[in-house]
């Protein structure tokens, strides 16, 4: 599906994030309420006219109920579309991208699938953003954060992903479907499931105790050593297969 021409990058950004707060209902399904709702065209403006009590009666009406007082979505879920769709998202705690001019010697990108602060609990096809590291032995540091809202409008939501972090060589999801993981593979991006999530920072620290040992063959590949120096090396947490 198209943002089409009339739906701006931040109008669009809203209506993605309000729909992940609403449970049970769908991206389309909130555009028909808001095309609803709203005479003319969406935009940062006319979202900013949106009411709990537009939503409550649009879903109602949608589930049959006129009086919108049985509908499943609570008001809670409700009252926080609202403030979404005016914009009054707060910055969720993200961290801070960390300056610099020049790559981290030896380092590789790194993409973690995030919905909150700086955690590794996102799936690949619905997490809220990436966040992107540099990352070596020693060290390693924050040097993007992306959206990937708008890949709900993109007729390709996958690759629309894939393309977010095409400079990256690992990526840590909570999960991914077949289909995805196989687009992730073949644009040279090696993904990892870790089910129980965790903070990022750690998940990373792990991955550099691998690389600083004895590193698998695909990760001693991505580092750029040699095939005569890499070892078999027996993996201790969940990787998707090719």
């Amino acid at each position: 599906m198209s943002n089409g021409p009339n739906l701006s990058r931040e109008a669009a950004l809203r209506i993605a994030l309000a729909s992940r707060v609403l449970p049970g209902v769908s991206l389309q399904q909130l555009l028909e309420i808001l095309h609803r709702r709203i005479a003319g065209e969406l935009t940062e403006d006319s979202l900013t006219t949106i009411t709990v009590t537009d939503l409550k009666t649009g879903f109602g009406s949608a589930d049959g109920e006129e009086d919108g007082e049985d509908i499943s979505v609570g008001l809670p879920a409700l009252k926080e579309a609202v403030r979404i769709l005016w914009g009054e998202q707060n910055d969720d705690n993200l961290p801070q991208i960390e300056s610099h001019q020049e790559p981290l010697p030896g380092s590789i990108r790194v993409a973690v699938a995030s919905n909150s602060g700086e955690s590794l609990n996102g799936h690949f096809g619905s997490c809220i953003r990436f966040l992107v590291y540099e990352v070596n032995v020693e060290t390693s540091r924050l040097v993007g954060i992306r959206s990937a809202l708008e890949a709900d409008f993109s007729d390709d939501r996958n690759g629309f992903r894939v393309d977010l972090i095409r400079d990256c060589q690992v990526l840590y999801v909570v999960s991914v479907g077949g289909p995805a993981a196989a687009k992730v593979v073949r644009a040279g991006i090696y993904p990892i499931k870790l089910i129980d999530g965790g903070e990022a920072r750690e998940v990373i620290a792990k991955l550099q105790g691998v690389m600083a040992g004895t590193p698998p063959p695909w990760l001693a590949k991505i580092m750029g050593i040699e095939a005569e120096h890499r070892v078999r090396f027996n993996r201790d947490q969940t990787a998707i297969d090719a």
